[in-house]
């Protein structure tokens, strides 16, 4: 239950800073509000995944789901650059989080 609560939390961040992009630095009041909601769903999610999980491991986790995943949303979403070096840091940060997994006793 902890992980799918942590991979819930992951892309809960992933809505929320996508939102506050859609926010426009907080100018526009509907995705400003999905912002604040999901961000505390996700910070939520995130403290019920480490009742079981290890500090280091829900949290790498949390934002390794964020930061890829914003990453894929702004290319596709927002069209933003795809570049090869952008795509193997993304890759690599995918490759943390799997050994991560790998490695985590709960």
């Amino acid at each position: 239950m902890a992980w799918i609560c942590l991979v819930a939390a992951g892309l809960l961040e992933v809505a929320w800073s996508y939102a506050m992009k859609l926010s426009q630095g907080f100018t526009r009041p509907w995705p400003t509000a999905i912002m604040a909601v999901t961000m505390l769903g996700s910070v939520g999610l995130l403290a019920l995944s480490m009742r079981t999980l290890p500090l280091g491991t829900a949290y790498t986790i949390w934002t390794g789901i964020g930061a890829v995943g914003a990453f894929v949303l702004g290319i596709v979403a927002l069209g933003e650059e795809a570049s090869p070096a952008r795509i193997v840091a993304a890759g690599l940060i995918v490759s943390g989080l799997v050994t991560m997994k790998l490695a985590s006793s709960a």
